[in-house]
């Protein structure tokens, strides 16, 4: 075997071209597969971390049925203080739950005493709400970067439809869960971008001013925001709170708690699904390039020694290793062309990180696009390569190999 592999390289050392010719084209498609993989995993994880770090968190709970209904935030639907307790009792038993945030979601009527409008109040406990959202007082272009009693933070909509600046008094009007009305009146402690756009119509204030508005005895929590300190283990931790509320039930049998990740909750997820079958679909390209390239260059090999085949069969080489000869050569072709696709790559993401390529997404500015190689991606794009570059030689091989003697020693 180590005769045949001496053999074969001194093959594609004698025919330099063509090795040269092959060899760039199998490097060239390793560095371009490498190279968007790796920046459209970076571009992912930047939108999925400004989506998850700006407003949902990574995983929510609910009180079961409160999503079906959740355009009319529902206050009937809401997890009273006995489900809170227990939640926060079990996510005190896991460890990789790194914060959570209570909220008290509702519709209400805002208004400057001249106009008004609608608004989404979210209620939430400041210091909780920073630690699961870490995004969210970057959103604050105009105040104080905190939530305080007594204050509102409103869209820039708002401020912008209604003429409200900062300090400005304004009321809250609300319907509570028994059907009466009450209002508060706010000042305006700081505008806050949207992160789905200009129409975005989320506003927020204390918990304890929610909880006086909509006049709760106790605490009564329409979702609980959740961050966990490794996002790679999502659907295992998901996994585990779901199994540990799932002993939660109400007096018909049904459970209490619907317990959902990011990805059913943000229509992001099918943009990002898209942008991995597209990454799909390069490597199935890449897999094409290769095996036409191997393919057509071994076909030709063949042609051009068919003398030479006809040589080394007639001086009594068995038809096997007439085949393993051309396979070893595809072989080599194969991890030649990977080694150097991968160095290229690496050199080219590494520029890429230097250079600082620069996007916005929605109204946010400034994202860096930080691409990096994975161990991962590099093994599995490496094996494939070579394992088409030797399925490529194998058609052209088998022909060698299948050759008489003295036939092809006839060719000219």
């Amino acid at each position: 075997m180590i005769k045949l592999f001496k053999i074969a390289l001194r093959n594609l050392i004698r025919f330099k071209r063509r090795t040269f010719l092959t060899t760039s084209l199998i490097a060239v498609g390793v560095l371009f597969v490498m190279v968007f993989i790796s920046a459209s995993s970076s571009f992912n994880n930047i939108i999925i971390g400004q989506i998850t770090d700006s407003m949902l968190g990574h995983i929510q709970v609910h009180k079961r049925g409160y999503m079906a209904s959740i355009d009319s935030l529902p206050l009937t639907l809401n997890l009273n203080e006995k489900g809170w307790k227990k939640f926060r009792s079990i996510a005190k038993e896991i460890p990789e739950i790194e914060s959570y945030s209570p909220r008290i979601k509702f519709g209400a009527m805002f208004s400057n005493f001249i106009d008004s409008t609608n608004i989404r109040i979210n209620g939430v406990y400041p210091d909780m709400e920073v630690a699961t959202i870490p995004l969210l007082l970057s959103r604050i272009k105009e105040g104080g970067k905190a939530i305080k009693k007594g204050e509102i933070l409103i869209p820039e909509l708002l401020a912008i439809g209604l003429k409200v600046k900062i300090g400005d008094s304004v009321v809250v009007i609300a319907t509570n869960r028994d059907g009466s009305v009450n209002g508060m009146q706010f000042q305006v402690g700081g505008i806050i971008e949207s992160v789905t756009g200009p129409g975005g119509r989320d506003g927020y204030i204390h918990i304890e001013d929610a909880k006086d508005i909509l006049r709760m005895e106790e605490l009564e929590v329409s979702e609980i925001a959740l961050r966990i300190n490794d996002f790679s283990k999502l659907d295992k931790i998901n996994n585990i709170l779901t199994e540990k509320l799932s002993g939660n039930k109400n007096k018909q049998g049904k459970q209490i708690f619907d317990i959902r990740t990011w990805e059913k909750l943000s229509p992001f997820y099918n943009i990002s699904k898209m942008i991995d079958i597209m990454t799909i679909f390069i490597k199935f390209m890449l897999i094409a390039i290769v095996l036409v390239s191997i393919m057509n260059v071994m076909i030709m090999a063949v042609y051009e020694r068919i003398r030479e085949i006809g040589t080394i069969a007639a001086i009594g080489t068995m038809p096997e290793k007439i085949l393993a000869l051309f396979l070893i050569e595809g072989f080599s072709l194969g991890v030649l062309g990977v080694i150097i696709g991968n160095i290229l790559a690496g050199m080219s993401i590494f520029l890429m990180n230097v250079i600082k390529i620069t996007f916005n997404f929605s109204r946010q500015t400034g994202y860096v696009l930080a691409p990096e190689l994975k161990m991962g991606d590099i093994i599995f794009v490496s094996i494939v390569v070579i394992v088409v570059s030797v399925f490529a030689t194998l058609q052209p091989a088998i022909k060698a190999a299948k050759m008489e003697p003295v036939e092809a020693l006839r060719h000219v």
